[in-house]
């Protein structure tokens, strides 16, 4: 294990990760900010686009960027099973040249890239599982990757600033995860995303948003912006300034 990955987390390894698709069941609105990712890199000015994707994970988000006419993908993740079902999904588009699987955890994969040579970084419901300071150093590598005027759009679960109304959305999240897992009698991945729902919410892992977008400024990213919310899921971009 390389210094760069020593603190990356296998957090879809077992069933959660073999079954992951259940997420479009629990939280509809995945798929959907998906879809955003996909139609905000879509609408980027004409041109050809090199794209770095953080955990495509079974290829969802991948389908929603192939959208975009002469996007070329370098999709990343870490977790073997998930790339198996990516690769599946994607096999036609793979044997066109326009993605590439790497097995890699983000950190890593982007430090294999160049500077200043990819078009866009895209990700959905990826960042906020990392760990804090590992977050800290993926975005800086994000910034590193980026062409001069590239862009990072990431669709994922960034916590409310406040507080008392974060913890009511989350009370609301896990009731419906027990209701919806409770009526397909599938307590054992009730159990996994119960789990990974503690994990989101620790205080080593919580990514709110007011901290995150301030983060991305500091690392020079200028405008960064709220593109979309709607509770916990919110679609955010950065640029990395012109030269």
């Amino acid at each position: 294990m390389t210094e760069l990955s020593a603190t990356a987390e296998r957090l879809f390894s077992g069933q959660i990760g073999a079954e992951y698709d259940m997420l479009d069941v629990i939280c509809p609105a995945a798929a959907a900010m998906s879809d955003r990712v996909g139609e905000f890199v879509a609408a980027l000015p004409p041109g050809p686009l090199n794209v770095a994707e953080l955990g495509c994970g079974t290829g969802v988000t991948t389908r929603a960027l192939l959208r975009r006419s002469g996007a070329l993908i370098t999709a990343l993740d870490n977790e073997p099973a998930m790339l198996s079902q990516a690769s599946d999904r994607l096999a036609d588009f793979i044997d066109e040249g326009r993605v590439r699987l790497v097995e890699a955890d983000a950190l890593a994969g982007l430090a294999a890239l160049p500077s200043g040579e990819t078009s866009v970084v895209a990700s959905a419901y990826t960042i906020h599982n990392f760990l804090e300071p590992y977050r800290l150093r993926v975005l800086a590598e994000i910034f590193r990757v980026l062409k001069p005027g590239g862009i990072f759009v990431n669709g994922d679960r960034y916590a409310l600033d406040e507080t008392a109304r974060h913890t009511r959305l989350t009370q609301d999240e896990a009731r419906h995860y027990f209701k919806t897992f409770a009526a397909l009698n599938r307590y054992d991945l009730l159990e996994q995303w119960i789990i990974h729902l503690f994990s989101d919410e620790s205080a080593d892992h919580i990514m709110r948003l007011g901290p995150s977008l301030d983060a991305m400024r500091a690392l020079g990213f200028d405008p960064v912006e709220v593109l979309f919310r709607d509770g916990v899921n919110a679609l955010v971009s950065a640029r990395k300034p012109a030269a």
